[in-house]
């Protein structure tokens, strides 16, 4: 959720030609222009007065209410903050009013409401409201729909029905009859073909969008393709300047963290723009706490630890105070592990999985196994063969608990997968699924899907078929929907069903 929800929200926006007529006219250039950016590198309060400025001198441009409305849904998304909520969510229909009173005859009538629909769904997520966002969801792809068939060729539609198509792709099958009900349908190959079709228009065309849409396609290799690498690549073409955007900042030092450049998403992050010109984004220094633990550096604790003190949102508290935790047994502060985990219990909500799944380790009152732990950040900050080495120092004969079994051998087939190690990865995942298919721990349902995964590379379809079918029939107590997500994206890239 993290991932998706905050790029969604960076993605989203038109652009027409100007007009000379009083009558109320969509217009994305000049100040309307330099108001998205400003927008977009969370300068609000230079962005405010530039809003000022663009209602004085062209009254009647309607594309005014859809900047103000990036700033509500960016407030709310990422400030997370309940009172603000309730506050500025009145202003979604007045927005939408005023729209309503455009110029009926541009392709912007209707994409610019459907993209306040679009914003307020991703909203919605952030605090719980998850009907209204689906209902959301519809009114935004029925119109964007509409608008296609009346208008083909434009770009920034197809940019939103694009990423629309490729989500509705990964809905798993139990699920498509509300989909089908909702009247919307999409595929992952879909929605891939609409974005690499704006890209294309894009190297040809000014295109007000084309960073936007690069970082659109970057995610959409990354979780529905599940190609780390040319994600980055398309990534890196984006230009986005994470010296001077902080969402900028934080899109890069995420997708680096996930294609395993950990030092780099440090480095990305130790160099964001800060200060009271920017609207403040707690969450990179959570960011910049984890990076840091993946490379067993205990300063680790002083991010999270300004992270929790800065941040009133409701997410990631629990997760906070469980890396606080991970950190502290890592460097043997076992007390200290017991404590961040009571406040894990205590404080914050279990509303997305990273919470749950720390909420279910603060439940379970174990310490983790110091040496899994060590070799399980390390693999996640990409630092494999020094997770290895500490691995095989270890004899999974002597641990005590089941868990730690099962575990020592998800932990080495991530390790070997990640080196190459082609077939003692298989015969570490086969040994996951044995020992722990039954158990209510993520480590069996995403030993399948990775399974899956190494298939796919070996272009042996029907293995990866089996093994993505084998993860949607477990149910773990962690990350199940996210796995499950994957997996049934692995059987749409397949064809399968």
């Amino acid at each position: 959720m993290r991932l998706l929800c905050c790029v969604l929200l960076f993605l989203t926006a038109s652009s027409a030609p100007a007009q000379e007529s009083t009558d109320r006219y969509f217009d994305f250039s000049g100040d309307a222009r330099l108001a998205y950016e400003q927008i977009f590198s969370l300068r609000f309060q230079e962005a405010q007065q530039t809003l000022i400025r663009l209602k004085v001198e062209q009254p009647h441009n309607q594309i005014y209410f859809l900047l103000r409305n990036y700033i509500d849904c960016l407030t709310l998304f990422i400030g997370e903050n309940t009172t603000t909520y309730q506050r500025l969510r009145r202003n979604k229909e007045l927005r939408l009013d005023q729209l309503r009173q455009g110029d009926r005859s541009s392709p912007y009538y209707l994409y610019a409401q459907a993209d306040i629909y679009l914003q307020w769904a991703i909203t919605r997520v952030k605090f719980s409201e998850y009907f209204q966002a689906v209902m959301e969801i519809k009114r935004a792809f029925h119109l964007l729909e509409r608008n296609r068939r009346l208008f083909p060729d434009f770009m920034p539609n197809q940019k939103n029905l694009g990423l629309m198509h490729a989500l509705i792709g990964t809905v798993p099958d139990a699920y498509k009859w509300g989909v089908q009900i909702l009247g919307m349908n999409g595929t992952i190959d879909q929605g891939k073909a609409e974005i690499e079709a704006v890209l294309a228009h894009a190297d040809q065309e000014d295109f007000v969008f084309e960073q936007e849409t690069r970082v659109m396609y970057a995610y959409l290799l990354l979780h529905l393709e599940n190609n780390k690498e040319r994600a980055w690549e398309v990534m890196e073409s984006a230009q986005v300047d994470p010296t001077t955007n902080p969402l900028g900042c934080f899109v890069k030092a995420n997708i680096a963290m996930q294609t395993r450049r950990n030092d780099l998403a440090i480095a990305l992050l130790e160099a964001r723009p800060a200060g009271d010109a920017f609207f403040s984004f707690p969450y990179l220094e959570f960011m910049l706490g984890v990076a840091k633990l993946n490379r067993l550096d205990e300063a680790a604790a002083d991010h999270l630890q300004s992270y929790l003190e800065q941040t009133k949102g409701l997410h990631y508290i629990k997760e906070a105070y469980q890396k606080l935790a991970w950190n502290a047994c890592i460097h043997g502060r076992d007390a200290d592990y017991h404590r961040y985990m009571e406040a894990c219990l205590k404080l914050g909500q279990a509303r997305v999985d990273e919470d749950i799944a720390a909420l279910e380790e603060a439940r379970q009152d174990a310490l983790p196994q110091r040496d899994l732990l060590k070799a399980r950040v390390l693999s996640d900050g990409g630092y494999h063969n020094q997770a290895a080495q500490l691995l095989r120092t270890l004899d999974n004969d002597e641990f005590v608990h089941a868990k730690h079994r099962i575990e020592y051998h998800y932990r080495l087939g991530r390790i070997h997968h990640a080196l190459g190690l082609t077939d003692e990865a298989l015969a570490d995942y086969r040994q996951t699924l044995a020992t722990g298919g039954g158990e209510p721990y993520y480590f069996a349902c995403n030993a399948a899907v990775l399974s899956g995964n190494l298939y796919e590379e070996l272009d042996m379809k029907e293995e990866a078929i089996a093994s993505y079918r084998q993860a949607l029939t477990l149910r773990p107590e962690e990350y199940r929907l996210s796995l499950h997500q994957k997996a049934k994206a692995g059987l749409n890239r397949l064809g399968a069903r």
